[in-house]
């Protein structure tokens, strides 16, 4: 009898191995599935990636609210099930997150980080003097927003207080950590020919959280500042995309732009950003 069976087991081998692969899998697949959990995404427009980091190329996005199946978890990233069959990676610190709600009621109560874009090795923009770095003005500036923002009892942090490189992720990652009421981005434009480009503009990426922020501060702007205001406009920025606080970006005149740069430079300018800036967020903060 053990002949026998030895036998057939020897003439239906790949049978055999077959069926114990489908056996394998099946049992993997219904573990993974009754094992994994689910989340929500906590935002709007959240890209699906190839993999597991930004650098990887984007192959659909999810809106706030969107229940998926996690699969795998790597480096604060997520390998997602969604609409039945799809595949993908997305950030596991915008999934079930609450986001978009100001507590502050006035200026006085409210947490601000500001972000002085660039710093260190990375200069940004350059002047038509390519000495006058981007970094350079970011930093000033920022400084008297702070000041003038801590005048009315805010708590203020910078993301850098020195000509240091910060990364971008670090930059928002301060916010979020913070809890910060606002989040403001200070940068100056340039074009690609010198005196081509002209104006400040100001940026949000998640509509429900910032767009009110956004029209709020650049209002402001428009009052104070003289140069060509050119409004409210989505831009997909890292350090807007992956913050979960209310958070804009101000493009604040051209650096390569002669009588942009006229301004840019003065401190007169700069009180009046921070001017525009306070001004804006008490409005944004007393509003019901």
């Amino acid at each position: 009898m053990y002949t026998n069976i030895r036998t057939s087991v020897k003439n239906n081998r790949l049978q055999i191995l077959l069926i114990l692969v489908f056996l394998i899998a099946t049992i993997t697949f219904t573990h993974a599935l009754f094992s994994s959990k689910t989340v929500r995404v906590g935002l709007d427009n959240v890209a699906v990636r190839n993999g597991p980091s930004l650098s990887y190329s984007q192959m659909g996005t999810l809106n706030s609210g969107k229940r998926v199946t996690v699969l795998k978890k790597k480096n604060g990233w997520l390998r997602v099930r969604y609409n039945d069959q799809k595949l993908g990676w997305i950030p596991s610190w915008l999934t079930n997150r609450k986001f978009g709600f100001k507590q502050a009621t006035k200026l006085s109560e409210a947490t601000i980080v500001l972000d002085p874009g660039h710093g260190g090795n990375d200069s940004g923009a350059l002047g038509i003097n390519q000495k006058n770095e981007e970094k350079t003005y970011t930093l000033k500036t920022a400084k008297v927003v702070k000041k003038s923002l801590e005048d009315q009892g805010a708590r203020v942090f910078l993301t850098r207080s020195t000509d240091t490189y910060v990364g971008l992720a670090a930059r928002a990652n301060l916010s979020n950590e913070k809890k910060a009421d606002a989040f403001i981005s200070f940068h100056y434009d340039s074009a690609p020919e010198n005196d081509s480009g002209s104006g400040d503009t100001t940026y949000y990426y998640h509509k429900e959280t910032s767009l009110k922020l956004a029209e709020m501060v650049n209002t402001q702007l428009k009052t104070k500042i003289s140069l060509n205001n050119r409004g409210v406009q989505f831009g997909d920025f890292e350090v807007t995309r992956d913050n979960t606080q209310p958070a804009l970006l101000i493009e604040g005149g051209y650096i390569n732009t002669a009588k942009d740069f006229k301004q840019i430079r003065t401190e007169t300018y700069r009180k009046q950003v921070a001017s525009a800036v306070t001004s804006g967020l008490t409005n944004f903060f007393s509003e019901k």
